[in-house]
């Protein structure tokens, strides 16, 4: 059945997956946003301007199924546009993410651990408190929507046009055929959900009239950065030769761990849950994966086309004076 689908944001990574997801299987799609990342991509839906910060004016008097929030990230701002919506859709899907917890001290953590607070809930400082806000923002979408809210928790999103480069570091990393430093264990477990994986499984679960409360990183089976090394080198032609370099080097030399090395939690960071979460609850309504070498291959073909400076990970010249230092020790 076509649902109206109203989605704040929309052609922005994971917003432009999940418009492409929702048009693939018929439904009408609205988009509100500023209009400032590729405007007119999505030539058969609507595109409605305004800033959720102040300027709500295009939603007045429509009605859709359901709206996606992807950009929210502030309560009072995700508040506002809930209690505009609230008359006019009937469902509310507001895309959070993992970084709600608490802590991360243990593997295999679901959706009823304790989420983290600010003593100030008026503050609005994202970048100081972002797991903290988006829990906040949550709650209010909780309170504004009930039992028609559906909240999602991603962990690390990736694929083609991933904005963070976390993922893609390693893509094009490999794709250079050289030395590569790996931080660590190749034992250690890592996460993440193809966005277009997270995509199609949304616009399934909306259809299906999925509420309530979700984690949704993947694979659906334990991986670990060993595994995701070997599936790289097979994907990729000509692909580099890992070199593993273990976490009291790095200390010693100061490498951040995922900003410099993405997807890497050193041990004494002491957050083992961080990329070992519980997603029984989403394998449950239908979250699936493609193969990782296909998530792989795509991003690999989407960086070599535009081929633009890494906004993540080790810069060549010092990943080569560390290499050099640890072949030498």
């Amino acid at each position: 059945m076509m649902m109206k689908v109203l989605l704040l944001g929309g052609t922005h990574f994971l917003g432009r997956h999940l418009v492409e997801s929702a048009l693939r299987s018929g439904h009408d799609v609205t988009l509100f946003n500023r209009g400032k990342t590729a405007p007119g991509l999505f030539p058969k839906s609507v595109e409605l301007r305004g800033d959720r910060d102040g300027n709500l004016d295009a939603l007045h008097g429509r009605n859709w199924d359901v709206v996606i929030d992807t950009s929210g990230y502030v309560p009072r701002v995700v508040r506002a546009s809930a209690e505009l919506l609230r008359p006019h859709v009937g469902r509310y899907v507001f895309v959070s993410s993992i970084s709600v917890y608490a802590d991360f001290d243990q593997e295999g953590m679901d959706e009823e651990f304790p989420v983290g607070e600010v003593e100030d809930a008026a503050t609005e400082d994202v970048a100081a408190f972002y797991g903290p806000l988006k829990a906040l923002s949550e709650a209010a979408v909780q309170e504004v929507y009930g039992n028609d809210a559906f909240i999602i928790r991603p962990g690390l999103i990736v694929g083609p046009h991933d904005p963070t480069d976390r993922f893609t570091y390693w893509v094009r990393r490999f794709g250079r055929g050289d030395d590569v430093l790996v931080p660590g264990s190749p034992a250690r477990r890592v996460q993440f959900i193809d966005a277009r994986d997270l995509a199609d499984w949304m616009v399934r679960a909306v259809e299906s009239g999925v509420v309530g409360i979700y984690n949704a990183t993947g694979p659906a089976h334990p991986l670990t950065m060993g595994e995701l090394v070997k599936t790289l080198q097979s994907a990729i032609p000509n692909a580099g030769r890992p070199v593993w370099v273990n976490e009291d080097f790095l200390a010693q030399h100061q490498v951040e761990e995922w900003t410099e090395l993405p997807l890497w939690i050193s041990e004494a960071a002491g957050w083992p849950g961080f990329m070992a979460v519980s997603i029984e609850r989403a394998l449950g309504t239908g979250l699936a994966f493609r193969p990782l070498t296909d998530t792989i291959r795509d991003t690999w073909q989407w960086d070599r086309d535009r081929m633009e400076p890494m906004k993540a990970g080790m810069g060549p010249e010092r990943e080569k004076a560390l290499l050099t230092e640890w072949f030498q020790r």
